[in-house]
């Protein structure tokens, strides 16, 4: 399943690039891409589990970029 969400408050490309690398390495992630001039991210991941890898995409974006928030 391949979903795209708007961001709010991300505030440099360095951080995106950060969150992107990070969105990879996460058990069911096939794809991810995070844009920091359109403040949006596209996660492909495994159709059965896509919650559950979310909640876990919340938390390393967190780590990463404390103030950015994921619209869901």
């Amino acid at each position: 399943m391949k979903k795209k969400f708007n961001l709010q408050d991300l505030d440099c490309a360095n951080c995106a690039a950060k969150m992107e690398e990070a969105i990879k390495k996460i058990d069911g992630v096939n794809d991810a891409s995070v844009n920091f001039m359109s403040q949006k991210m596209m996660v492909d991941a495994v159709d059965d589990r896509f919650d559950a890898i979310m909640d876990e995409v919340v938390k390393v974006c967190a780590k990463v970029e404390p103030d950015c928030v994921i619209l869901r």
